[in-house]
This record gives structure tokens, sequence and C-alpha cells, in this order.
């Protein structure tokens, strides 16, 4: 089960340079223009966790197998996308897919970098790609109601839905996002929005792109960024692009140490990861055997046949019971045999809802 995250933001912000930094790959252009990302870039990159290194010193396997996440860098949007301005609209499309957007924003000066709006101002660039966002909604919930006033004279289950579609347009034409639609808990709005991607709908993580002066104290434009993003709920991650490029190709001891003597703590990567999944609800269970050591992502909540069906369909249908050691005790104990032993293997059923960390095996016969 993989978490899609889609990069954003006006062009030549840091999209492409932050695409390379966090995916290891230098195969999105990065160019002092706009619009230097004519297709999306796609990449699937592995999930740390030093839970994995830990269990594979017990195990010793023949390989480490990490959960994994996708980014996308998607073309800079400019204001008039939703109406086919700059690159047009077609880019609209690439972020439906995804699930959690990742908005980069600068926050840096630098007379050398130029900027499409010819000024820093985070919040107005956070306002010109949100208010796309909120445009193409409308242009798509609109086309849906005509659909739904034809269907309505024909056919009386078509009322509900028109009505709470209705009700999100007066909505979004106020320059509200989805998100902040108060009956989101509608089964007819939830059908909607599985149909329609609704893209101000999705979680937004700011990415705050400041220079190395400002790694470590926040600059003003952080500061507006942060205020913004807790108005409306959302993570902020402050990072500088450049910084975390150069990180690229290190060895994992260089990388640490390059960051301890700037005084960061954690990568990029790592931030934007663990936001994105706290933010989804996600959640790693392990498998650790000779053959390979693995994380599995799931859902928060999640009950064990559920949780097994990532590993494979017939694990579910055929579910029988979960062998199950809490990662700790996994590790405490010296591996499966020693937790046994001291009692710490637990048999769990169909009603057993997964925990983060969970070392599993389970039962099955189709």
């Amino acid at each position: 089960m993989g978490v899609s995250v889609g990069i954003v933001g006006l062009p030549n912000v840091g999209k492409s340079t932050t695409f390379n930094a966090l995916t290891k790959a230098q195969n999105a252009e990065s160019a002092n223009y706009p619009f230097c990302t004519i297709e999306p870039n796609k990449a699937v990159v592995p999930v740390p966790d030093n839970r994995l290194e830990e269990l594979a010193k017990i195990v010793n396997p023949n390989k480490i197998q990490y959960s994994t996440i996708d980014f996308v860098d998607i073309a800079g949007l400019v204001k008039g996308a939703s109406k086919g301005e700059g690159l047009g609209n077609k880019f609209l499309s690439n972020i439906r897919e995804v699930e959690v957007i990742l908005h980069m924003v600068r926050c840096f000066d630098d007379e050398n970098i130029t900027h499409v709006e010819n000024s820093i101002n985070p919040l107005r660039d956070i306002e010109i790609i949100e208010s796309e966002l909120i445009f193409a909604d409308i242009e798509q919930l609109e086309k849906k109601i005509e659909k739904l006033n034809r269907q309505a004279k024909s056919d009386k289950n078509a009322k509900a839905p028109l009505e709470i579609a209705k009700e999100l347009l007066e909505h979004l034409n106020e320059i509200k996002p989805v998100s902040t639609f108060e009956k989101r808990d509608n089964e007819d709005f939830i059908s909607l929005d599985k149909e329609l991607r609704f893209l101000s709908n999705k979680e937004i993580i700011y990415g705050a792109n400041v220079d190395e002066d400002s790694l470590l104290e926040d600059n003003e434009y952080v500061k507006a960024v942060k205020n913004h993003a807790k108005e409306v709920g959302a993570e902020v991650i402050k990072l500088c692009a450049k910084i975390e490029e150069e990180l690229v190709g290190l060895e994992e001891d260089e990388a640490e140490e390059f960051l301890n003597d700037l005084g960061i703590e954690e990568s990029g990567l790592n931030k934007i990861i663990r936001v994105a999944f706290d933010k989804l609800g996600l959640i790693s269970y392990f498998t650790a055997g000779v053959v390979e050591v693995r994380a599995w992502t799931i859902e928060r909540g999640w009950k064990a046949p559920k949780a097994a069906s990532v590993i494979h369909n017939d694990f579910e249908k055929g579910f029988i019971r979960a062998e199950v050691i809490s990662y700790e005790d996994f590790v405490a104990y010296g591996g499966e045999n020693g937790a046994k032993e001291a009692g710490k293997m637990r048999l769990e059923g169909k009603d057993y809802v997964v925990q983060d960390g969970d070392v599993m095996h389970f039962r099955f016969n189709v």
C-alpha cells in the first residue's frame, strides 16, 4: 500500500530541486526559468525506518524491503491555470491522482533567482495556487450539477446528491476550499468526492523553502506561512532545497554529520514522509524472516485479516489467526524464539486491531 504526494507550487519556487533531493534521483530538471517541468516526474521512494535495520541485525535476512512513498513533481501552476493560463489545467488532473499535496512556497530572497510574480510574498503565492484548485473544483462540480439536473427529472434518487452539490457550489463560489465544507460527512458528499476527487479537499503540507541562514531561526516569510497553516489546520515543513540536494549521494553517516553541523535533527525527506503518514493515518507492521525483513503499510485501525491482504488477498480470504510480537519485545528478547520463550508472542484473531510496529506471521487456509 503506497501513499502518493504531489509537489505543487508556482514556477521556480524549488519544486524540482526538492524532488531531486527527496527522491535522491537527478531526474527532474532544475532550471532558472518557469515551466522547466513539462511532464509530471514520478518516483517511488523507500520510507526510512530504523526499526527495519534493528530487526535485520537479529534476523540477518537476505534483503530488507521498506515501505514506499510515491512523489510526483507537478509542473508549476500560475494564476489562471484553471482557465488554461501557463501550461493550462492539464496538470490539475495530475494533482487529482495524489492523496497529499506538498505545496512548496518560496521563503527566501535571491535577486539571481526569478519569481513569476516578480516579488517574494508567500501568502500571495499560497492564495494563487489554492484559488486555482478551488476554481478547478468549481468547473468540475458545475458539470456534475448539469448531469444531476437532467437525472433528477426522471430519477428521484438524484435529488439528494443534487442538493448537496448545489450547497457545495455555493461554498466554493465564496472561494472557500472543499476541506472547510460543513457537510463533508454526508454520504452524498462522500460519493461526489470519490467521483470528482476534489483538489481543494486534499491534505496539504506546506514546504517552506528557505536559505541556509533561516534553517534554525524562522524568517518573516516562514512565520507568515506558519500562521496561515495554523489557521487552516495544515502542517509546515521548513527545508532548504539546496541543502537537501547536497545530501544526495552522501553516505548515511556523512549525511548525518552534515545535518548535525547545521544543527538540523532530521532531513526534509524524513519530515515529509512522517507528516504525510500521520495526515493519512498510516502505520507499518513488519514481517521478519531469513528471506527478507519487510515493512507493510496499512491504515491505522485495520484489523488483522485486512492488514494481511496487503501481502496477498488469499491471506485475508483464508485468515485463521495471526502470530504477533511487538517490535519492542522482538528486539528485547533477541528475535522470535526468545520472545516466544518469554511468553511475548500472542495469537490474535479476526478482531485484532494491528498496532504500529507489530511483527506478524499470518496463518491462513485457502
